[in-house]
């Protein structure tokens, strides 16, 4: 058998199935995988939270894995791990765990008072400095670690500065993935003591952010290569105030060592041909009667009447300020005297909630919502309504959008982030859904009014359909680009 060509260590605060709150988790259940089937060993570590049920994903304890120090704040923690494959693939995935710090009923923000915990510094450095430890104990030392996000930033600090002398790591490098520059783990800078760094790093250049400790920006500076989740997204957050979220001059620093790449999405979950949470599976041989039969069971499961050629909004979503929730909220009446009806997947913050309550009360015919986060619901929604809402404020790379166009459901979308690296608007049989540029209410109306009023042309809809379905959003380009990235840092490093 061929000797792999990599190791690569993806490390993140959540993977798709055992834990999810956005996509990150997402691009964590498929890229790996993507990579070893590049002929790369990928193994996958993260937290073993309360709600990851031990026995549905055959999580077991690894002997030798088991009280390993860590130190936090001054003292020795003990952290243990459990193991378990990747479902659908044999790639190990590392659960560290601490009862103290992960035994939760939430992952970041306590579900009871919908607030971050206020402990999450100690929380992360644990896992951080952890994964480091965990690796040491495994004896497997991985060419490229790659981080994801604010929960895994201080791997790249810890391996230049802490760790810079331990031969272990002397040939790893780290690549370090923005998934979403507005969730930054800023803490005050007390926090620097807790994570054991030195205080002459804590400066500019390093580790201090205007004297707080911010663990995205920790990442930024330190990591050996930096991805963002779209072309887009990595000019934005370069070069937009407001998109960057006080980052720009970090990034600025940096310019050289930034790469945009698309997020793909896992065509063995999000597939209409073989979706299992369908009420009939469908291809685009098929589309029209698939839709139609699904459109049926989504109505019904959200209480909502069927009518002949009335065409089905669908939105799933946090609901959270930039996801284009106010937009929503300003033109909602507007949407409502349309000739369509809206179904709403998604939880967030409690104004939005009671608003969208109020509305079904209000519209029992036309919109209905859940503040769940069913799955199955997802499923259907993306094969069942006619279009699919994203009016972001801005939109890293989205994943809803790639799910919507494979399933045959137009987009109408705000052109931010990666919406304008898989979008393309429609105008004379080209093209795969709406867009809007400018982040306003009456912009997002008319591009609705627009897909509305296309929607009763057959033909043209008929080819927005079948664009879209010929799009291939697979992971094989992405992880491509991944692979060449970590072999051009791996030959620096040689």
């Amino acid at each position: 058998m061929p000797k792999k060509k990599l190791k690569v260590l993806f490390v993140a605060g959540e993977v798709v199935p055992f834990a999810k709150t956005g996509g990150l988790a997402d691009v964590m259940g498929s890229l790996p995988q993507a990579v070893e089937d590049l002929g790369n060993e990928s193994r996958i570590m993260m937290p073993k939270y309360g709600v990851i049920n031990d026995r549905k994903f055959r999580l077991h304890d690894v002997l030798r894995l088991k009280e390993i120090p860590v130190e936090v704040d001054g003292k020795t923690d003990i952290l243990s791990v459990k193991v378990t494959a990747l479902p659908s693939s044999k790639i190990q995935t590392y659960f560290l765990y601490n009862e103290s710090y992960f035994k939760r009923n939430g992952l970041y923000t306590d579900p009871e008072t919908k607030k971050d915990y206020p402990d999450n510094d100690i929380r992360f450095i644990f896992f951080n400095r952890g994964v480091l430890e965990t690796l040491k104990t495994l004896g497997w030392s991985p060419d490229i670690i790659h981080c994801n996000d604010w929960m895994t930033a201080l791997i790249p600090a810890y391996l230049k500065t802490v760790y810079k002398d331990d031969p272990f790591f002397k040939n790893t490098k780290t690549v370090y993935t923005v998934h979403n520059i507005s969730y930054q783990g800023d803490f005050d800078n007390v926090t620097l003591k807790k994570a054991g760094f030195s205080e002459s790093e804590f400066n500019p250049d390093g580790l201090e952010f205007y004297n707080r400790f911010n663990f995205m920006k920790i990442g930024l500076v330190y990591s050996d290569m930096i991805t963002t989740v779209s072309e887009t997204y990595a000019n934005e957050i370069s070069t937009d105030d407001e998109i960057s979220c006080g980052m720009k001059g970090v990034l600025e620093t940096r310019k050289n060592k930034i790469r945009g790449i698309l997020s793909g999405i896992d065509e063995s979950v999000w597939s209409p041909k073989k979706d299992e949470f369908l009420a009939k599976p469908y291809t685009k041989a098929n589309v029209q009667e698939g839709k139609h039969e699904n459109k049926k069971a989504l109505l019904e499961k959200m209480g909502l009447p069927y009518k002949e050629n009335v065409p089905v909004i669908g939105f799933i979503s946090r609901l959270v300020d930039h996801k284009g929730i106010d937009l929503v909220l300003e033109g909602f009446d507007k949407i409502m005297k349309f000739d369509a009806q809206f179904v709403l997947l998604g939880c967030g913050e409690k104004e939005y909630e009671e608003f969208f309550s109020a509305a079904k009360a209000k519209y029992p015919e036309k919109f209905s919502c859940d503040f769940s986060f069913s799955e199955e619901t997802a499923h259907l929604i993306e094969a069942g309504a006619d279009m699919f809402l994203m009016p972001s404020r801005f939109e890293p790379c989205g994943m809803n959008q790639m799910f919507s166009l494979k399933y045959g459901t137009v987009p109408v979308a705000r052109a931010t982030g990666g919406l304008c690296d898989t979008i393309k608007p429609y105008k004379d049989g080209q093209g795969n859904g709406f867009m809007f540029k400018k982040y306003a209410a009456a912009d997002m109306l008319r591009a609705i009014k627009a897909a509305l009023e296309t929607y009763h042309d057959k033909e043209s809809w008929k080819s927005l359909i079948e664009n879209g379905m010929d799009e291939d959003f697979s992971w094989k380009s992405s992880a491509e680009k991944y692979n060449e990235l970590y072999k051009q840092l791996v030959d620096t490093k040689r």
